[in-house]
């Protein structure tokens, strides 16, 4: 092949997703740069059913695919197509991902380099009011015939990608089309643009819809390659399409450190809570210790789940966490082992003591229990941490108050410092929770160096 051959394709589907959903019509356009040299395309009985609601979008139903060849039957023939050619598609990804995960499961092992008909139009045609295929055709004055049927498609998509190589007059195709341009993995709805302001510095980066909400927010130690490592690679869960068809832009704050990175990012999430994220929002503590005290006088300590009408002593990861350290705290303080009680609902008092005939002194064991407490209490640190800031000219500080999250900010090196309270008056207050302690704390142990005891 002396120049670059281009296949022009279009799908349709039984559903959204490659990895549950099949191909039940394809179309495969062969262009030169210059026309139309080969065409083909054919229904494909996807072998599972075909939901009504796509049926009312493409007019295939399930009684015209029943007769039509299975994907394993036409895969050699589309193999041989698309091998040694540019893969193009509007809205590439899409249509990427069935084609490679049918062919893999056909046995065909098949690599293209993509070019996407959105992005190129973007770039060559930045002025449009819409990119998608319709109105795209309509602004173009390119016909089109047989919308939401694989031909047609795909028909316009060859007739649009021949007005973008006679108009591509700074040679974004040929930049594009290269396997290493990076605004070929970006989501179809990405601006470049926004990739491109991305730091090689810490930070946390926030993700939106199109409507301007954050749907996900992430801390990176190198904001541009995090970025780009979610677009990488040949995922095809649901959810994954669904996220990056969800991304229409991306803005970012950058950090001093990897460590405000992830306390900025937790607190983030727990404020806009998007619905993307699904690892940190499990950090929340699910057990506590409490202390209430029986009809009989007696002060119990207990380890439960946590709510909202109780208030802690401390909290708890786990119940193993809790249940440790309370059999801890009664060896500390020799605490009569009747009156301690794991995982147990602390609204009641537990399980009632039958044998009361050697039963600790009242007042001895209510001091005990009261000594226990205030050790839990008093362990609880404050400190500050300064490290280096985001430029030369400023220093970064976590405070912590009473073992507590109080804040973080960052400090102007030529500010005079007289009193380490004055450094409040440059923080943020945050949320402190077990996840942003421990946190924290590591890194406390790991460079005591930098800690600032109060």
């Amino acid at each position: 092949m002396n120049r670059t051959e281009y296949a022009v394709v279009d799908i349709e589907t039984t559903g959204g997703n490659a990895g549950t959903s099949r191909i039940t019509e394809i179309a495969v356009i062969i262009h030169n740069g210059t026309e139309v040299i080969d065409r083909w395309e054919t229904l494909v009985n996807p072998q599972q059913h075909i939901p009504l609601y796509i049926t009312a979008l493409t007019g295939i139903s399930n009684e015209m695919v029943s007769d039509a060849p299975l994907f394993e039957e036409i895969a050699e023939q589309l193999f041989n197509m698309l091998s040694n050619r540019i893969f193009v598609a509007h809205n590439v990804n899409f249509d990427y991902s069935f084609v490679r995960h049918q062919l893999e499961e056909a046995g065909f092992k098949w690599n293209a380099t993509k070019l996407c008909t959105v992005r190129a139009a973007r770039k060559i045609n930045p002025d449009l009011p819409s990119y998608s295929l319709g109105n795209l055709c309509r602004s173009l004055n390119i016909s089109l015939e047989n919308r939401h049927r694989a031909g047609g498609d795909a028909d316009a998509t060859a007739v649009l990608l021949s007005l973008l190589i006679q108009n591509d007059d700074n040679g974004e195709i040929p930049r594009m089309i290269k396997k290493t341009a990076p605004d070929q993995r970006l989501p179809p709805n990405l601006p470049p643009a926004d990739f491109e302001s991305l730091p090689q510095k810490p930070g946390v980066y926030y993700f939106y819809n199109a409507q301007k909400k954050v749907v996900y927010v992430g801390k990176a130690i190198n904001l541009k390659k995090r970025v780009a490592s979610h677009f990488s690679g040949h995922k095809i869960t649901p959810q994954r399409q669904h996220f990056l068809r969800d991304i229409h832009s991306i803005s970012f704050e950058v950090c001093a450190t990897e460590l405000m990175a992830l306390l900025l990012e937790y607190n983030e999430i727990k404020k806009l809570w998007p619905v993307f994220n699904t690892a940190l929002k499990r950090f929340e503590p699910k057990y506590g210790l409490y202390q209430y005290t029986a009809r009989n006088g007696y002060r119990y300590l207990a380890v439960g789940k946590v709510t909202k009408l109780q208030k802690c002593i401390e909290f708890f990861g786990s119940v193993n966490e809790g249940v440790n350290f309370l059999r801890n705290l009664k060896d500390k303080f020799a605490l009569d082992y009747r009156f301690c009680k794991y995982a147990v609902n602390t609204e009641s008092e537990g399980i009632p003591i039958k044998d009361q005939s050697d039963l600790p002194s009242l007042a001895l064991h209510n001091e005990l229990v009261h000594e226990a407490i205030e050790f839990v209490t008093e362990i609880k640190p404050s400190y500050y941490i300064l490290d280096k800031g985001r430029t030369n000219n400023e220093r970064s500080c976590i405070w912590i108050q009473e073992g507590h999250f109080y804040g973080m900010g960052y400090i102007p090196y030529e500010e005079p410092i007289t009193d380490p309270e004055q450094l409040k008056n440059f923080l943020t207050r945050c949320k402190s929770s077990s996840y942003t302690m421990q946190l924290i704390s590591a890194f406390a142990d790991k460079f005591p160096d930098k800690v600032n005891r109060l």
